[in-house]
């Protein structure tokens, strides 16, 4: 028969049998775990965050250098002038990539400000659609695409 070695006076079998139930009866967190599915929609809104925050700002700085680059259809009711539109493109790209370098470490302010945020970015480019049509209706359908991914159960504590 052969003696196995004992550890701090106790047989091997009994410690690995305690430390086995010890770990099993560890007090759980009361924090729910963040699935799989959630840390992924929260990476993916964090990229398309910054992706469409840039977007926002080199359309603000096109209308800045060049006035007349976006040529508007006649009779449109919410004709701007291009310079307002550039400040609003601005302010809303600067404040969406904000938010996705802050989604990045997973602040609930920045889940919670990107969802506002695609939200007004979405319905300012509504508006933008006579300007700039095809780059207007990706930008809407990429800040939908936020806006599913930060709504899922799970992706952000509030």
């Amino acid at each position: 028969m052969v003696d196995l070695p004992r550890v701090n006076g106790h047989h091997p079998v009994r410690v690995i049998a305690f430390e086995i139930v010890g770990r099993c009866s560890e007090p759980r967190s009361s924090e729910p775990q963040l699935s799989g599915w959630a840390a992924g929609g929260i990476t993916f809104a964090a990229t398309m965050a910054i992706l469409i925050g840039t977007f926002q700002v080199v359309e603000g700085l096109v209308a800045v250098i060049n006035d007349e680059f976006f040529v508007v259809a006649r009779n449109y009711t919410f004709d701007l002038d291009v310079s307002a539109w550039c400040w609003i493109h601005l302010i809303v790209g600067l404040v969406m990539l904000i938010c996705g370098f802050g989604l990045f470490v997973r602040s609930t302010w920045a889940g919670v400000l990107a969802i506002v945020v695609a939200m007004l970015s979405a319905v300012s480019n509504f508006f933008f659609i006579p300007y700039y049509p095809i780059w207007a209706l990706v930008v809407i359908g990429l800040n939908i695409w936020i806006i599913w991914s930060l709504t899922r159960p799970g992706a952000i504590k509030t």
